[in-house]
């Protein structure tokens, strides 16, 4: 074996959870069977780990580059790695019909790649990963360089908005803090991602953990914090257990403790775990937790900038935020400033998911219209049915119509249709969802979310939540409609933090966009997408009903009657419209209008 041969294999979640453990095994026993264990031929062969490739949808994903060749594999498994091995690592061969298609190039070349560029390329349990794509040179260039007010004025400079939601401009947020005279500052990295469908912080943290590590040190010394904090969830064990192999590296080889790069800079970084509380992605509920007491926000201001962890000045932003900082650092604040849109600068990191082709892991310039991202970096809307809206920002965010479709994503394109970026979440819905349906599921996260504090909140969720269950029961009354408006912008006009405040935006929205929908389930009992099972009539079709029995077998108040091998018939003054009869039958014999 006389070429160089590096073997990746996918192991974020996304990875582990399609069988990358077992792919991982399988490439060691077959390497250990070649007699690649061999010092001379290791040297010539290497396989390691890598976090989200991105395009979750085709794991187990595996990249394996001859001399610099690069191939890369989808939906790879434990069974297909002896022919890898001998086909392509030993014979250089690449398995044409193993190799991914065109979706997969075309789904990344519509990306701007920033926080996520070395994502999938880089041991994320090797700082020497790290350091070969010239980790820790921002933190040395700011350390031996510049001032802190320079750092400041950089990140000011460049646009960057914090991207845990609310995109207040990240450098004015450090200026403020910086100018408290204080005899302590804290720097906090939210890593607390609790969003449905939303796995962007969580990913970069198993992906590359030096990356946001370097970018705290940075914030750090850019207000005077001697001493930091990771807000993580603990049933995130991978990104914990990441985070924690950086961190103790990091300090053995000096880019954490004391007098980094010779000068006289201190600084400490723990991390805290959370409990999963949603409301703890809240900065004041986050502050509170860390300080023993249980999550629950308070009235602002005082800001954290100004009265934070400990009553000290405090800096919160969360992972992808923090793991922006060292490429401006290094490229400049013109560079960043030159991508994206005219007030919101730099990229997005976005997790796409629901009825679209290409889920995963993406990175957009900020400005990129919805339709791209839908169409081009998504593949378009999974089984070619109509595209019908797109949910974003996470249960707290707004459902944008196909009318909108031409929008541009970035804070202020969000805003102006009644949603929002927030950590970046991107539900993508389409002609077989009903929105009434979609309101109620969100409502649901975020009532059960309320920590209580307030009464807004803790009383006018659960109000929402009655009437919109109501409504998708086939129980919905005139006036509905105009309660829920009503007593969705009293909570998102008097909660006392941005849970509360936003909870309502999916009703808001939806009625906004989708009015049509809620008249349907209320004044006709029916539901147009036919979701809302109370609200159906299910009966089988004699013509396509075999007689299997699965459906009498699935039906728990016995409503069906039939012979073996002959046409089964539903009693609907039995039925209960659970609808088990229709998920149960393998012959699209059931339907519900």
């Amino acid at each position: 074996m006389n070429s160089e041969v590096i073997v990746n294999v996918c192991m974020g979640t996304g990875g582990i959870a399609a069988g990358g453990d077992l792919v991982m095994e399988a490439f060691i026993g077959e390497f250990a069977a070649a007699g690649v264990e061999n010092a001379t031929v290791k040297e010539k062969c290497r396989l390691h780990k890598v976090g989200c490739r991105g395009f979750c949808a085709k794991d187990v994903l595996v990249d394996i580059s001859v001399d610099g060749n690069v191939s890369t594999y989808q939906y790879i498994q434990a069974d297909m790695v002896p022919r890898l091995v001998r086909d392509h690592v030993l014979g250089g061969r690449p398995v044409d019909e193993w190799l991914v298609g065109e979706d997969y190039h075309v789904f990344h070349e519509n990306q701007n790649k920033i926080v996520l560029a070395d994502l999938g390329k880089i041991d994320p349990e090797s700082i020497d990963d790290y350091l070969g794509v010239d980790g820790y040179k921002a933190v040395e260039k700011v350390l031996t360089t510049m001032r802190p007010e320079d750092v400041v004025s950089t990140i000011k400079e460049s646009g960057l908005r914090g991207r845990g939601g609310g995109g207040f401009p990240t450098g004015l947020k450090w200026g403020f803090c910086a100018a408290n005279e204080s005899d302590q500052y804290y720097i906090i990295c939210n890593a607390d991602e609790g969003d449905p469908g939303a796995f962007m912080d969580r990913s970069i943290i198993e992906g590359n953990p030096h990356s946001a590590i370097e970018g705290m040190v940075i914030g750090a010394y850019a207000i005077g914090a001697s001493v930091g904090y990771v807000y993580i969830r603990a049933e995130y064990p991978l990104a914990v257990d990441r985070l924690n192999k950086a961190i103790t590296d990091a300090k053995e080889r000096g880019f954490l403790g004391e007098k980094l790069f010779g000068s006289d800079f201190n600084f400490t970084l723990k991390v805290k775990l959370g409990a999963g509380a949603f409301v703890c992605g809240e900065e004041t509920a986050l502050i509170a937790s860390i300080e023993g007491e249980r999550g629950m926000p308070r009235a602002k201001p005082p800001f954290p900038a100004n009265k934070g962890l400990w009553g000290k000045p405090t800096i919160i932003n969360n992972v992808e935020t923090f793991a922006n900082i060292p490429p401006i650092m290094i490229k400049g604040a013109d560079w960043f400033a030159s991508i994206g849109s005219e007030k919101s600068k730099g990229t997005k990191v976005i997790a796409l998911t629901g009825k679209i082709r290409n889920t995963g892991l993406i990175e957009i310039p900020m400005g990129m219209p919805l339709k791209d991202i839908i169409y081009k970096v998504g593949g378009g809307i999974e089984g070619d049915r109509l595209f019908k809206a797109v949910q974003t920002g996470g249960p707290s965010g707004g459902c944008i119509p196909q009318q909108h479709i031409d929008l541009a994503v970035d804070y202020e394109g969000l805003a102006s249709v009644g949603s929002m970026m927030g950590s970046g979440g991107m539900v993508v819905l389409d002609e077989t969802d009903c929105m009434v349906n979609i309101s109620k599921f969100f409502l649901e996260f975020t009532q059960a979310e309320s920590c209580g504090k307030c009464v807004p909140c803790r009383l006018g969720t659960k109000r929402l939540l009655e009437i919109l269950t109501r409504i998708v029961d086939g129980e919905g009354r005139k006036g509905d409609i105009e309660l829920l408006q009503d007593l969705a912008e009293d909570v998102r006009d008097s909660s006392l933090c941005g849970l509360g405040m936003s909870a309502p935006n999916p009703i808001l929205s939806t009625i906004k966009y989708f009015r049509h929908e809620y008249e349907a389930h209320i004044n006709q009992k029916k539901c147009p997408a036919k979701v809302c099972n109370k609200l159906l009539t299910f009966f089988i079709r004699e013509d396509m009903c075999v007689g299997c029995g699965m459906c009498i077998r699935a039906c728990s108040v016995s409503a069906i009657t039939g012979e073996k091998k002959k046409p089964h018939k539903i009693d609907n003054a039995s039925c209960i419209q659970c609808g088990a009869c229709f998920d149960a039958c393998k012959f699209s014999a059931v339907l519900k209008e």
